[in-house]
């Protein structure tokens, strides 16, 4: 079923929690002709779409949509990781990632499925049962199944209380419906039903701490880590705007000399 270009803004509108008026004022246009809009009386030309598309923070797979719902053409191409036209970036990913060996790390994509892991983030997931490693791995399904990583999460409270915080964020952000089915997945996992209600408010650790660790116990190691997010700046491709990059490090001195042992 086709939705119409009015009806999506106002969804974004709505998302976002922005008034009809303070949007109008704040992109440049009478508040009657962002009302046209919304009810189909108008058509919105692409440079308004596009203004409008900036202030309400809409992804660039839905800026297409509403060029597609308005009639014109989309603006932004989605090229697959493992095309040729990505060769060069694709290379410079993996650079990076083979760069950060023996530390995991891993890019991913817009649901967060593992498109690219180092040798490192390899062997951890190779951990995993072979029917969560079916298919495209899914970080936030095979660290939140009871049978993946949860089982070996120390601080199972408090990771999956950020990975769920997370997750609905994007969710949020993006209105990617594959995402809020992601969301409905994994919340009916008892490993997460299960969670208090203050398991945010949990910290592992030294009080004070700055982070959340990952705690993961690997044989008869206690490991601690923390993760860094990186994404494109200014990407013009859909693929490349949710493209992120997640690095972890030690967090703690065994954990470092595990690192390095692995190093040699």
């Amino acid at each position: 079923m086709t939705v119409e270009v009015g009806t999506l803004l106002q969804q974004w509108r709505s998302r976002r929690s922005i008034s009809q008026l303070d949007l109008a004022y704040e992109v440049g246009v009478s508040p009657k002709h962002l009302s046209f809009v919304e009810t189909g009386k108008s058509r919105p030309s692409p440079t308004l779409l596009h203004a409008l598309s900036e202030r309400l923070d809409i992804p660039l797979r839905e800026r297409n949509s509403l060029l597609l719902a308005a009639g014109h053409a989309p603006r932004y191409s989605e090229e697959p990781l493992d095309s040729e036209t990505m060769t060069r970036v694709r290379a410079e990913v993996r650079r990076l990632l083979d760069a950060h060996n023996p530390n995991m790390g891993m890019a991913l994509d817009r649901a967060w499925n593992v498109v690219l892991a180092n040798d490192t983030a390899m062997l951890l997931l190779e951990m995993l049962p072979a029917e969560l490693r079916t298919g495209p791995v899914n970080l936030f399904r095979v660290s939140l199944h009871p049978d993946g990583f949860a089982r070996m999460t120390r601080n199972f409270d408090e990771w999956a209380a950020y990975l769920l915080d997370l997750l609905r964020r994007m969710v949020r952000i993006t209105g990617d419906e594959r995402l809020a089915e992601l969301e409905r997945e994994v919340s009916s996992y008892p490993t997460v039903a299960g969670l208090s209600g203050d398991a945010a408010s949990h910290r592992s650790g030294a009080a004070g701490s700055l982070l959340v660790p990952l705690e993961l116990a690997v044989g008869d190691q206690m490991l601690s880590f923390f993760s860094t997010l990186t994404t494109f700046g200014s990407p013009r491709d859909v693929t490349l705007e949710k493209l992120t990059i997640e690095l972890f490090y030690p967090a703690d001195e065994p954990t470092e000399k595990w690192v390095a042992m692995m190093q040699g």
